[in-house]
């Protein structure tokens, strides 16, 4: 099953023509220009082969979903999951483990600064 936030459509806010290019440049997290300075580049050395591409994809492509992104950092961390999903996969644990050994710490800390805490932690084991 593919999300809805995996998936590449056409970006009609930021769109020159039908939003392909500002599509593309929305998944892979490229800023626009330079995904429609490639596409022209691409255009002039092909001899014209990628504009029916072009058209075909807007063609295709779904508009993309006004309620996608809620905030900008929300977009960002999906452009980078499209862009590696091991790599945003490792930095969550990071994070969980770095959230888990703080916990860790603040646990001792109370326990061991609250001795009534400790005793009764001891009565139960």
């Amino acid at each position: 099953m593919n999300s809805p936030r995996t998936t590449l459509y056409r970006d009609k806010q930021n769109a020159k023509l039908m939003g392909v290019c500002s599509g593309i440049a929305d998944y892979t997290g490229v800023n626009a220009f330079w995904v429609r300075l490639a596409a022209i580049g691409l255009t002039f050395m092909s001899g014209g082969g990628t504009i029916p591409f072009y058209f075909i994809a807007g063609l295709l492509l779904n508009k993309k979903p006004d309620y996608l992104y809620v905030e900008p950092e929300e977009q960002k961390y999906w452009q980078r999951v499209r862009q590696s999903p091991q790599r945003t996969a490792r930095e969550i644990r990071a994070r969980f483990r770095d959230v888990d050994r703080r916990l860790a710490e603040v646990e001792t800390y109370y326990v061991t600064s609250n001795p009534r805490l400790s005793a009764e932690i001891e009565r139960l084991r």
